[in-house]
């Protein structure tokens, strides 16, 4: 059994997949962690997926909250509500698509409830043999490239900052989620930066992953923009 602790997912236009999460999620917390909670951010879609969740949560034994976010803000705005709602000591926030499986939870609860951590995350970099379904080439390569250049610009020491599997220790990570400043995608890559300044114990951990499709990051418009934002944390100061 785990502690208890809070799962965020953020979602923008999920209705063919929500209902599916949420109902794996409910079985997997129902099993090692009833006393846990849920908290789904819609993120201002503009599809169903508010009111499927809405159903589903009616079927749930476990403590659920549905957050509303309008309009769409981003998937950082999004998870850094979650997170700041949450009502556990661990929060942790997983993508819609369970791209990383929620068996994997553990490895990234357990050291924060040992007191170990402050913060843990997924990677699928450091045992790229635990990767099912790998994502297209072009962009495989492109996050590589990409977590280099993150490496080079902040000097974060990780290798996968973008895996969308995420563990805190909430009392200190409060004050981090309140200072951060980017709603888009890159938004990892600062909390982690601003963790790093504040002296947090961080630590990247390998995990399984499968690429699934659907995903919301436009191939070159985000990325840029990604870029342009990771740069710009060099000289913004947040805290």
């Amino acid at each position: 059994m785990l502690p208890s602790f809070s799962i965020v997912i953020p979602a923008f236009n999920e209705e063919s997949r929500i209902a599916k999460t949420l109902r794996l999620t409910f079985d997997y917390l129902g099993n090692v962690s009833p006393e846990s909670e849920l908290i789904v951010v819609n993120d201002g879609s503009t599809d169903a997926t508010a009111t499927i969740t809405r159903d589903v949560f009616s079927e749930a034994k476990i403590a659920t909250r549905l957050l509303e976010d309008f309009p769409n803000r981003g998937k950082g705005a999004a998870v850094r509500s979650g997170l700041l709602a949450a009502q556990r000591p661990i929060g942790l926030f997983s993508d819609a698509d369970l791209s990383t499986p929620l068996e994997e939870t553990p490895k990234l609860i357990e050291p924060i409830a040992d007191g170990k951590i402050d913060i843990a995350f997924g990677s699928r970099a450091l045992d790229r043999s635990l990767i099912g379904q790998h994502q297209p080439w072009r962009r495989e390569q492109a996050g590589r490239i990409f977590n280099l250049l993150v490496r080079l610009a902040t000097g974060l020491p990780f290798w996968d900052t973008q895996c969308g599997f995420k563990a805190f220790r909430l009392d200190v990570c409060r004050p981090i989620f309140e200072a951060a400043r980017i709603d888009g995608f890159a938004f990892d890559v600062e909390l982690l930066y601003l963790a790093q300044r504040a002296g947090l114990r961080i630590c990247e951990i390998p995990v399984r992953w499968n690429d699934a499709e659907g995903s919301k990051v436009r191939f070159l418009q985000d990325s840029l923009r990604m870029l342009r934002e990771v740069i710009a944390l060099r000289t913004r100061r947040s805290f």
